[in-house]
């Protein structure tokens, strides 16, 4: 027996949310002290940092115009991002209500809508609760996971816009001050999805326990309607999101940087609004929902597994939390780990600020380890079992100890692989910009080179993690591996959604018209955001492919597949479709980016060419027509990859069966996470090696500047080509490979009653 109580942890898990919450609230309200009205003249300083007078009294800064200039552009940003989101949220609540209704009639059709109880799918001398009831709980917490993720998102973008501005006033007082605004803001969005996933999944859990009682078999099985949610809402966030904010910024760029030389950012842009909304629904709402799928879904896929199990079978409420415990652990170990970057250590220089954000990551995997070791201690008996495609197999608690370890370890390895690869730190990226020299056309060669060369350590990685994991602990090792990865996951959205926020914040300065020096430090917070976002989505790849594979044994389990034959033609032809859908799914996705950007472009051009004195400062760029081309064109734009994605498996499955569809999940997870890492990268290289051009701070990077040169030029097209890249298509990617894993283990039970029906007929 466990050491912890059902008692300990009917209470536990709760209060780790509630905690998390009030944190999230409380790193907030210290946010909102900084304002956005100009203080009157004589008011008093308080003595907390955020009444303090300006480090510099440049002519012009203290203006309360300025002030009140930046509160402006601020809400602008987030009247654009507000607006496409309740836009992406309609068209999204139809699907998702259409959605509901099939889950439904297929799960519901697979005992002929009997009210009857059953024979239990592992368990035939027990009876299980009827299919059709099975159905109408699969389909509450599908909905529950989508408003969830919906929610998560949109909390997010608001948390974002708000903290932008106010960024940029801190950054009036010095570099340390707007790294601490921007990054309590991200820990805001970091720890109230954290918190909210979780609890949530608790409360439905123990709602759903009214009515299964011992049925935990059934119960868990309609938990994964969760994950399902989460995850189809994360795809259209990212796909809707990236298409938005790549059109947006192509085109801002292409016009504005290249063609009419003028800086990034500059309000003479009318794509500029546009693009600053576009990191808030794109890198934001976006990634706030993709990541909650990651949780939903590696805690759905452990708790499936675990329901099968010695814990389900024995009905050890405790052990079958661990999952739970372990999340409600990280969500401590975050907010202790948060103090050192925003109490603890203070950031004064410029060249501190990547150092910090990456002392975040280390600090989190250091004290999660020791948190992973006590919760299994407490949670888990010293041995037990767990289901493996049929047998029960023999683990210890230190052996999952072991899996959890690993994926977090794994996960930390990637994260700094991604960022030695992305970073213009090293010489990945400093070659890269090196390659500018030569033009565009060599920038290209070598991004795409390094992007592809960036996939093998991630790889091993992840290798090494599978079969580590699955070697002790089965297909629960992999689930609880992937949840490892994700569970400093408040700590990783903190430092991903720091860097949109910098990035807005250096926008709003360069159009509030403040001095070289204040974006001087948002260029350097900025910088650093780029190089934690490509390890954000580091991350996000590597648990996806963790989560799909124990989405995958738990499938098979599911639908009955004793073994996957490799050899059999029915897996074969699974296997090339499946290695062939990333290929078609970034096709359609880069090809939408290319299609909003190209309007924009034109739009961009139109105003240039048609606005009296728009070039010379004296007209005003007609910003609400750009923002219109980008929400249009990422609506109807995001609905075919979403298609392609959604209905992948209810056709396989439903016309090839199983055994097909194993084949193509397969196929698609092997290739997907090499598209993605690859993707991401090279596009995360080029952005900065831009930026290295720009900022110039080494002798070797003066040489090939300044900006406006046919160098800087030849970079600033490498960005843009990378732009879909690493925001479109490499983010959305790993959304696919779990969204079909995750599918298809909710609809396992129709598709092994009714599923291969072509097979069938012929």
């Amino acid at each position: 027996m466990a050491i912890l109580s059902e008692v300990a942890t009917e209470v536990l898990i709760p209060i780790a949310a509630v905690i998390g919450i009030a944190f999230s609230i409380a790193q907030w309200i210290i946010v909102s002290r900084v304002k956005l009205t100009p203080s009157p003249p004589g008011a008093s300083r308080s003595k907390d940092g955020y009444g303090d007078s300006l480090i510099e009294e440049e002519e012009g800064l203290n203006d309360h115009n300025v002030v009140a200039k930046c509160a402006e552009i601020q809400t602008a940003i987030a009247e654009g991002a507000t607006s496409f989101l309740f836009t992406e949220y309609q068209y999204v609540g139809v699907f998702m209500s259409i959605f509901a209704v099939v889950i439904f009639l297929f799960l519901g059709s697979v005992e002929g809508f009997s009210t009857k109880t059953h024979p239990c799918t592992y368990s035939k001398d027990r009876e299980c609760k009827p299919a059709l009831f099975n159905a109408l709980f699969s389909t509450v917490s599908f909905l529950l996971g989508a408003i969830t993720s919906v929610v998560s998102g949109y909390l997010g973008m608001k948390i974002a816009t708000y903290a932008n501005a106010r960024t940029t006033l801190e950054a009036r007082k010095g570099v340390g001050k707007a790294f601490i605004t921007a990054f309590r803001s991200g820990s805001v969005m970091g720890f109230l999805l954290a918190s909210n996933g979780l609890l949530v999944l608790y409360i439905t859990i123990n709602l759903f326990k009214i009515y299964y009682g011992d049925d935990w078999e059934g119960l868990f099985e309609s938990i994964t309607g969760y994950g399902l949610g989460g995850s189809s809402m994360a795809l259209f966030g990212r796909v809707g999101g990236g298409i938005y904010t790549k059109a947006a910024d192509v085109g801002a760029d292409l016009v504005g940087k290249v063609e009419r030389n003028i800086p990034e950012d500059d309000p003479r842009n009318p794509a500029v609004i546009a693009d600053n909304v576009g990191d808030n629904v794109g890198d934001i709402a976006g990634m706030g929902s993709d990541l909650f799928g990651s949780y939903a879904e590696s805690s759905c896929a452990a708790l499936v597994v675990a329901s099968i199990s010695s814990f389900g079978v024995n009905h050890d409420f405790t052990g079958m939390c661990f999952p739970l415990l372990v999340s409600s652990m990280g969500i401590i170990v975050c907010l202790i780990t948060t103090l050192f970057a925003t109490d603890f250590f203070e950031i004064k220089a410029v060249k501190e600020i990547e150092p910090a954000l990456k002392k975040q990551l280390i600090i989190s995997t250091a004290l999660m380890t020791v948190g992973i070791a006590l919760v299994s201690w407490l949670a888990l008996p010293y041995k037990f079992t767990i289901f493996n495609f049929g047998e029960q197999k023999e683990v210890t608690n230190w052996g999952l100890f072991l899996c959890v370890s690993i994926g977090l370890w794994a996960g930390l390895i990637i994260g700094y692989v991604t960022e030695y690869y992305t970073s213009n730190a090293y010489s990945p990226v400093q070659d890269v910009a090196d390659a500018c020299r030569t033009g565009a056309a060599t920038n290209v060669i070598f991004g795409l080179a390094l992007g592809y060369k960036s996939v093998i350590i991630p790889i091993f990685a992840i290798s090494i993690g599978i079969y580590v994991s699955f070697t002790i602990a089965a297909m629960y090792g992999i689930a609880v591996a992937a949840l490892g990865m994700l569970s400093t996951i408040a700590t990783g959205l903190s430092i991903d959604a720091y860097g949109p926020i910098s990035d807005n914040a250096g926008g709003i300065a360069e159009m509030a018209g403040m001095s070289h020096r204040i974006r001087e430090r948002t260029d350097a917070l900025d910088a650093a955001g780029n190089t934690t976002a490509a390890i954000g989505k580091g991350f996000a790849i590597g648990s996806a492919a963790l989560v799909s594979l124990a989405l995958f044994g738990a499938f098979v389990s599911r639908a009955g597949v004793k073994v996957v034959d490799v050899l059999s033609p029915k897996v074969i032809i699974g296997l090339v479709v499946g290695a062939m859908l990333p290929y078609w799914f970034s096709a359609m996705t880069m090809k939408s980016v290319g299609s909003a950007a190209l309007k924009m472009v034109e739009e961009v051009r139109r105003q240039f060419n048609t606005i009296p004195g728009l070039m010379e400062g004296t007209g005003k760029p007609d910003y609400a027509n750009c923002v219109k081309i980008s929400t249009d064109a990422s609506i109807k734009e995001m609905i075919p990859p979403g298609a392609l994605v959604m209905l992948t498996p209810l056709i396989v499955g439903t016309f090839f069966g199983v055994q097909t569809l194993s084949g193509v999940l397969a196929g698609a997870l092997v290739s997907g996470v090499q598209v993605a890492i690859s993707a991401s990268n090279t596009g995360g290289a080029w952005d900065n090696a831009k930026k290295y051009i720009e900022a110039g701070v080494s002798e070797h990077a003066r040489s090939l500047g300044p900006k406006g040169s046919d160098c800087h030029k030849a970079a600033v097209i490498g960005d843009t080509i990378g732009d879909p890249l690493k925001d479109t298509s490499g983010p959305s990617l790993n959304i696919l490979i779990k969204l079909m894993a995750v599918e298809s283990l909710v609809f396992a039970p129709f598709f092994a009653t009714h599923g291969g029906l072509l097979f069938k007929i012929f």
